[in-house]
């Protein structure tokens, strides 16, 4: 055992600072706070956010959500109203599904989903797909076909 080798026991050792106890302490005077100025005083010191008067990003950011501008929506038609519409043997397309009246606002493509059931042989042209609604199709001797 060397004495540079000896250190305090695991507690023995306060782990603050005095502060403003004199200049021997190392922190006397102002105590680290520097001089004068509202940081300096006791309270003092910025809201959280505050940017010395500029607008804060908190208020210039919107606050309601984010739009996807390149997000493609599709209109969804389910097997259900195919059954209605349209007969045995037909062929369904976007057009056929517009006229139809399936089909009212202008979106980027149409997508077929499984609900309800099919019983008629359809020729079905669309841009998308579910899986249940492709194989429900397929099942009854339709086709799909993806644009």
């Amino acid at each position: 055992m060397d004495l540079h080798t000896l250190t305090y026991n695991e507690g023995a050792k306060k782990t603050y600072t005095r502060r403003c106890r004199g200049l021997g302490s190392g922190l006397g005077k102002n105590g680290g706070s520097g001089n004068k100025g509202q940081k300096s005083r006791s309270g003092g010191g910025t809201r959280p956010g505050f940017e010395g008067g500029q607008n804060p990003i908190y208020r210039r950011v919107s606050k309601r959500g984010f739009t996807n501008t390149e997000k493609t929506v599709y209109a969804t038609v389910s097997l259900e109203k195919l059954e209605k519409v349209f007969e045995d043997g037909a062929s369904v397309c976007p057009v056929c599904l517009k006229e139809k009246g399936l089909i009212k606002n202008k979106f980027d493509g149409v997508k077929i989903l499984a609900g309800g059931k099919l019983t008629k042989k359809l020729s079905v042209k669309a841009h998308a797909f579910s899986a249940a609604a492709k194989e429900a199709i397929e099942a009854c001797g339709g086709t799909c076909e993806v644009i």
